[in-house]
This record gives structure tokens, C-alpha cells and sequence, in this order.
């Protein structure tokens, strides 16, 4: 009696349990991405589904299976996890490349984009025949 005292006192069958099924297949990307998320956030399934008022079976399919959630769905995730959408995606949180010139160009072509078109115009007249003469 008292051996089986201690073993529950000292709680040693709860230590790195799981609860809940293993999983027989890996998890998707995004179900992986989910999952790390949520853990971090320390929060179970329940809670989750709970913030974003879908059930806990919702968020253990979202977690072990591919799926597509809807814009709204993700938004709602993201928001209830403190995480961007992008981050749960596994998009990079660097800046994209949006084409055009970079550095001093690009900051030269947006100002002289926000110039009125005359003056765009005195721009356009001093740099057109310069590209045309040294691009050949």
C-alpha cells in the first residue's frame, strides 16, 4: 500500500506522457508547424479549439492530416496562437523581393514617382536619352 502511494504521490506515470493516440504517419508540415505553435503558446487542442470555436477534434485532424483551412480559419488560428499567418505557413518573415531597382535607385524612382507629372516628366527627359545611349 504504501509503495503504490508513493509512485502516485510522486506522480512518475505522468512524466513524459502523452496523452492521447500516437500518431501512425508523420504529421504534415503545416499539422507540425501547428502543433509547435500551439505547445509554445502552452495551450492544449481543447483550449485551442476552444479560442477559435471549432471542437478538439477539428485541431487534431488540422494537426495530423494535409489540409486547406479557409483564409478566415487561419487568420483566426494565427491570432488565437499570437503567431503570424506567414509563420504558420512556413513563409519567411524576410522581406520579398518586389522587383525594380534596389537601394539607391529605388528610393530615387519612388521619389521622383511622387513628384507631380511635369517634374516627372524633366526626369523622364534627362534619363531617357542616357539609358538609350549607354544600353547599347
Amino acid at each position: 500500500m504504501q509503495a503504490d502511494s508513493y509512485i502516485f504521490s510522486e506522480g512518475c506515470y505522468a512524466v513524459g506522457m502523452t496523452a492521447g493516440r500516437p500518431a501512425r504517419k508523420p504529421r504534415p508540415t503545416f499539422g507540425e508547424r501547428l502543433a509547435k505553435a500551439r505547445q509554445e503558446a502552452g495551450l492544449t487542442q481543447a483550449q485551442l479549439a476552444e479560442r477559435i470555436g471549432v471542437s478538439q477534434r477539428v485541431v487534431t485532424y488540422w494537426e495530423r492530416e494535409p489540409v486547406a483551412l479557409r483564409a478566415e480559419q487561419l487568420a483566426q488560428v494565427a491570432d488565437a496562437l499570437s503567431v503570424s499567418a506567414d509563420s504558420l505557413l512556413g513563409r519567411k518573415n524576410g522581406k520579398r523581393h518586389t522587383g525594380g531597382p534596389a537601394g539607391k535607385m529605388r528610393q530615387l524612382f519612388q521619389a521622383a514617382s511622387d513628384l507631380p507629372r511635369s517634374q516627372q516628366q524633366k526626369v523622364i527627359d534627362v534619363l531617357q536619352p542616357f539609358i538609350t545611349q549607354h544600353s547599347k
